[in-house]
């Protein structure tokens, strides 16, 4: 037998391959194929739990340093913030025991002045807790809505306070609700004084205050005594807002050439965003209006006894002259 007969190479079935444009195709239809029957038959599926199954632990603890470390950065963090919030809580609490000492003591003085002077004590202000239900919508004003309304009692104009000050004032009442205009909105007006030289003038919200809070103190004369610093309070010349009432604090003052007034800005003492609770004060125009009647009928009362007596004196002297006068040695018959 010849060598020949037995051939070391491959047959021809085997030599030819298929080309790699159609090996590419068969692949991509055997992809295909594949995916389509696992997304309709979940072929995939049980071998798919198998390996979350078996990787579970594996994740677990591969994720338990990150949590540790995430864990340990909050706590850090929240014990920081916590100390901070304690310190800054003491040192408030010292502030407002020692103001309270001394607002104790100043209101003693100030009585027995009031008794020496006898100056007229200042009306109390009737007051309405409220608490602010949201923040007006309105892009071109600042107003939020309180949860108290005309079954309260409130009415239009009444003025608005936090704890630090005036907050601004009732422009609309509704039975449950009502609405309030912030200091810093720009149609919000109200008369203001220096309470360190009584200089008065008009404080306005800027038109330009939609996302700062500023006010501008107007109409005051380029030689007035206004300092950076100086407190400005309520003067009670609008018959609304009770004379006194902290308002805003004076930030900068600039004396303008062209104009006869002064530029002057502030920084409102209430919190203008933010707020919760507030107070919303009975206008001093309605306070005095339920006290007028009551001042008219004592002084009715005082006329009616001053008459009273001076008719008494008239009696009496008319008695006088109209007794006869009894001749001389001969007494009068009683």
């Amino acid at each position: 037998m010849s060598l020949r007969t037995l051939e070391r190479d491959a047959p021809s079935l085997f030599k030819n391959r298929l080309p790699a444009p159609t090996q590419l195709a068969v692949f991509c239809a055997l992809s295909l194929a594949l995916m389509v029957a696992d997304a309709r038959l979940q072929i995939t599926a049980p071998l798919r739990q198998a390996l979350a199954t078996v990787l579970y632990p594996v994740q677990l603890a591969l994720l338990q340093p990150l949590r540790w470390i995430s864990d340990s950065a909050d706590y850090l963090e929240k014990l920081e913030a916590a100390q901070r919030a304690a310190h800054e809580a003491e040192a408030q609490i010292t502030a407002i025991s020692l103001q309270a000492h001394q607002a104790q003591l100043l209101a003693q003085e100030n009585q027995q002045l009031r008794g020496l002077l006898n100056l007229r004590e200042r009306l109390p202000v009737p007051a309405q807790a409220a608490e602010v239900v949201y923040e007006s919508p309105d892009r071109y004003s600042r107003r939020i809505i309180l949860d108290q309304g005309q079954m309260a009692g409130i009415v239009p104009g009444s003025p608005v306070m936090d704890a630090s000050g005036v907050l601004g004032q009732v422009v609309r009442v509704q039975p449950f609700t009502s609405e309030v205009r912030l200091l810093v909105d720009r149609d919000q007006a109200i008369p203001t004084e220096v309470s360190r030289t009584g200089v008065r003038g008009v404080m306005y919200g800027l038109a330009s205050n939609l996302t700062s809070d500023t006010v501008e103190l107007r109409y005051m004369p380029s030689d007035s005594d206004v300092q950076p610093g100086d407190a400005l309070v309520t003067s009670g010349l609008d018959g609304i807002y009770p004379p006194g009432l902290p308002v805003a604090v004076v930030t900068a003052v600039e004396r303008q050439g062209a104009t006869a007034f002064l530029r002057i800005d502030s920084q409102p003492l209430a919190k203008m965003q933010g707020t919760r609770h507030v107070l919303v004060l009975t206008p001093r125009n309605s306070v005095l209006a339920a006290e007028r009647p009551i001042a008219e009928e004592l002084a009715t009362l005082s006329q009616s006894n001053a008459d009273a007596k001076k008719k008494a004196r008239d009696d009496k002297s008319a008695q006088r002259r109209a007794t006869p006068a009894a001749p001389p040695g001969q007494e009068r018959q009683p």
